[in-house]
């Protein structure tokens, strides 16, 4: 899945309308709504915004003719196939008037470079697992998380031996697996928590 390394501003002026874009990352309709009000501007003549979270897409013009801004933003999100983002674009308007193209170009405009500034991550499904083994393994199995780039959520010991419980990406459980058994003679034991 491919999403934002970070939230970012761009702004731009066209023929004396000032044109704000705020991008970030988003896990909810709840979320989306927080960055919302934390970027727009109740001065300003319009807060369009668009998102796409979990396949799930909203789009508003917000008093723009329809279909001039919201729907142009999502296209920019959906053409870059990004997930769990977030545009909005505050219009402060100069006098002069775009026309239904010029905004369309504005829009997706300020959000393409808005985008770019942000800059695109992929994330991969994670899942939690639980490891228990022998005191003496542990060694290879810290090592073994390093190979994988597992991250090491906790770890404990008791009477039978230390326990991790880990994050690793789910399509690199089985291989994890495999080689812990191995690693360990076969003296481990992994579930998903």
């Amino acid at each position: 899945m491919l999403t934002l390394k970070g939230p970012a501003s761009f702004e731009e002026t066209i023929k004396k309308s000032r044109f704000i874009a705020h991008a970030a990352h988003v896990e909810s309709q709840a979320e989306s709504l927080e960055f919302f009000e934390s970027v727009m501007d109740p001065q300003a003549n319009h807060n369009c915004w668009a998102w796409r979270i979990s396949f799930q897409v909203r789009s508003s013009d917000d008093g723009e003719p329809s279909g001039t801004a919201g729907r142009p933003m999502l296209n920019v999100i959906e053409r870059r196939e990004l997930e769990n983002v977030m545009v909005v674009v505050t219009r402060h308007f100069g006098g002069i008037k775009l026309g239904v193209g010029g905004l369309v170009r504005a829009y997706s405009g300020t959000t393409a470079k808005c985008l770019d500034r942000a800059g695109v991550v992929e994330l991969f499904p994670t899942a939690d697992y639980t490891i228990r083994a022998g005191f003496e393994w542990a060694a290879s199995l810290h090592a073994l998380l390093t190979q994988f780039s597992a991250q090491k959520l906790e770890e404990s010991y008791e009477n039978e031996g230390l326990v991790l419980k880990i994050r690793c990406r789910e399509s690199d459980y089985s291989e994890l697996a495999a080689s812990l058994r191995d690693a360990c003679r076969g003296q481990v034991k992994i579930f998903r928590c």
